[in-house]
């Protein structure tokens, strides 16, 4: 069983940057497929970037060139590095783990993985 936890949520203007944690504990994750959703108020959850096995990572159309993920195998973490932040990325995010190789094929969807944790809200003015 994993547990993950999020972190580093905020508001921020437009144009800004934040760079969100998610912290693991109950497996080591070096080798799971690892992911970041979204989910603004009444809309669907939106996949945004994964990260898989190899560290083959996919991302959003919506994000590319904005947002990148990362993941420490010593710390047992995972990131998300969002830049050039703009309204409408304003949602709270939610970092996501599963055991299966997912994330080498393609982005996969929220609902697709096992684990996530609570989420971090992250709101941008403009």
């Amino acid at each position: 069983q994993v547990q993950l936890v999020e972190s580093g949520g905020g508001s921020v203007q437009a144009g800004g940057s934040l760079r969100l944690s998610c912290a693991a504990s109950g497996d080591t994750i070096s080798n799971y497929c690892m992911g970041w959703f979204r989910q603004a108020p009444g809309q669907e959850r939106e996949a945004v970037a994964s990260i898989g096995g190899r560290d083959v990572t996919r991302y959003a159309d919506s994000v590319k060139g904005r947002f990148t993920v990362s993941r420490d195998k010593v710390k047992n973490a995972l990131y998300l590095q969002v830049n050039s932040l703009k309204p409408e990325d304003t949602a709270m995010y939610y970092c996501a783990a599963d055991r299966r190789s997912i994330c080498l094929e393609y982005l996969p969807r929220a609902y697709e993985y096992n684990y996530c944790g609570q989420g971090t809200q992250v709101t941008v003015s403009s």
